[in-house]
């Protein structure tokens, strides 16, 4: 559904979701009406809050006080967020990450309201899990939340973020450059072919000798003399 502001106020409003609910009660069905809205100041400030009602007026005005009560302040690094940091909450897996100064606001539907609510100016996100619009935004919400508690509990500065980023990024380019000189530097040696082993040669029987029998010696006898 089309984003809508209910009214001009210091707060942007956003409506990202209308759903017809029905309770069961004692008299019948009785017809509802939630809706999921965004509220932020575009200075830092976003909040996210769910109202109920039997008609829709009034469950945008509810969503829009809870989201007020429930804000957080996003720390803002120039246009972006200090670093990148992905969540999952839920079936909602959204990944955001920060973008160079006039990228633009680069996401999806429910991304987008959550981090222009907040005053986000560059950014770049990706829908990992469903396509849900109430859980990406209550992810991103999640997300950002996350990512203004690690700020806030280091006590650290969102310029030695930058600067720690920057180091590193300097670093890891130095390495892939060393990497590659080292690369073309060493000869590229070819493996050696293989030797086909050659067949062993059929060792040959040996020559049958013909053995003659040992002539057998024969003693004629004499022929008796005969008598006179």
């Amino acid at each position: 559904m089309a984003y809508e502001q209910t009214q001009p106020s210091e707060f942007e409003e956003k409506v990202i979701q209308i759903s017809r609910v029905s309770k069961k009660t004692k008299g019948g069905n009785k017809v509802g009406f939630s809706v999921l809205m965004v509220v932020g100041d575009k200075k830092g400030k976003v909040g996210v809050g769910l109202g109920k009602a039997p008609d829709v007026q009034s469950a945008m005005k509810k969503g829009a006080k809870k989201a007020k009560k429930r804000m957080i302040v996003v720390p803002i690094d120039g246009t972006t967020i200090p670093f990148k940091f992905s969540i999952k909450l839920g079936a909602g897996r959204v990944m955001l990450k920060p973008a160079p100064k006039g990228s633009g606001v680069i996401a999806g539907g429910p991304v987008r309201a959550v981090v222009e609510a907040a005053g986000i100016r560059d950014i770049s996100s990706k829908i990992l899990g469903t396509q849900n619009q109430a859980s990406n935004v209550y992810a991103t919400f999640a997300a950002l939340q996350e990512i203004s508690r690690i700020v806030t509990l280091k006590g650290i500065s969102l310029k030695s973020i930058a600067q720690v980023e920057a180091e590193e990024d300097a670093k890891l380019l130095e390495e892939q450059k060393r990497l590659k000189s080292v690369a073309a530097k060493t000869p590229t040696t070819k493996a050696p072919a293989a030797v086909k082993e050659q067949p062993k040669p059929k060792s040959k029987a040996a020559p049958k000798v013909k053995t003659t029998p040992k002539t057998a010696k024969i003693t004629a006898k004499k022929p008796a003399a005969k008598k006179k």
